[in-house]
Order: structure tokens, then C-alpha cells, then sequence
């Protein structure tokens, strides 16, 4: 059976990932490209180092984000929203943005290549050390489809 996902089933799938895709387009050309992520239920947070998918969004803020949850071909979830890309520039801004950030994402570095990323550094000096690109993408349309058997 397919169907749409009510408010509160998007709102848990795109709470309960950490990886997504963001779709943007400038100056004729549109990029499709899968970032690491937390939701705080009206942001999209992100870092990343500068390149193309910063300069599009530079360019042009509106964008597409896209996560997915597949159990099998006949029974998944998907979760397509659209918002605006906002660079978060000031050191009071980056600071919070990624502090939303590693609260997400931290709980799940346990590997040995993930232990000894930036994030991970047990200095509370990181977060204002850490060089790139701290953004934010505000959702102002959401819908889901699932497949369910």
C-alpha cells in the first residue's frame, strides 16, 4: 500500500536520520548531494568545507532536502522538504549551530575513523577552532509518501 506520511510521521523520520540530501540549483546546473545532519524541528543544521554545494547555495538560498528510510523496496519511508539555505557567519551563530550539530552526531562516532574527527575533540575549544562552513536550511514545506506491505 502507498500513502502519505502525516505531520508528525515526517517530523520523526527527519528527527531520527543524520544523513540527507541536499538539492540545489544555480546558474543552470542542479546538484544532488548527500550531507550529514540534525533537525531540530524548524532547521536543517550542516558543516561542511567550502565548494560547490556552498557556492549554489550562495547563489541561490532556495533548495530541496530529501531523507529516505528503506527496510526493503516494498516498505519504506520518504521525506522531501523545501526551505531556504541561511550561512551562519557570526561566532555566536556557529557556536550553536554546532552544538546542534554534535549533539546528533557525536552519540554515533564510535569507529576509529570517526573518533579522531574534529568534532570529537575533548577541548570545549573546538567548537569555536573548527574552520568551513556552518549553514542552516529553514523547512517551509514538508511531505512524505511511504510503501508499506
Amino acid at each position: 500500500m502507498l500513502g502519505y506520511l502525516n505531520n508528525k510521521q515526517i517530523e520523526h523520520v527527519l528527527q531520527s536520520l543524520i544523513i540527507g540530501r541536499i538539492g540545489c540549483h544555480a546558474d543552470d546546473r542542479t546538484y544532488v548531494v548527500p550531507v550529514t545532519y540534525a533537525y531540530d524541528g524548524k532547521y536543517i543544521y550542516g558543516h561542511t568545507k567550502e565548494g560547490l554545494k556552498i557556492s549554489m547555495m550562495r547563489k541561490n538560498p532556495m533548495v530541496c532536502f530529501e531523507v529516505d528510510v528503506m527496510e526493503n523496496m516494498s516498505n519504506w519511508r520518504s521525506v522531501i522538504a523545501w526551505g531556504k539555505f541561511e550561512e551562519l557567519k557570526s561566532p555566536e551563530q556557529r557556536k550553536e549551530g554546532l552544538k546542534i550539530l554534535m549533539n546528533v552526531v557525536m552519540p554515533l562516532m564510535t569507529g576509529e575513523t570517526t573518533i579522531s574527527h574534529p568534532m570529537s575533540d575533548s577541548h570545549q575549544k573546538t567548537i569555536e577552532a573548527m574552520k568551513g562552513v556552518v549553514y542552516r536550511i529553514e523547512l517551509t514545506k514538508k511531505t512524505g509518501r511511504y510503501e508499506k506491505t
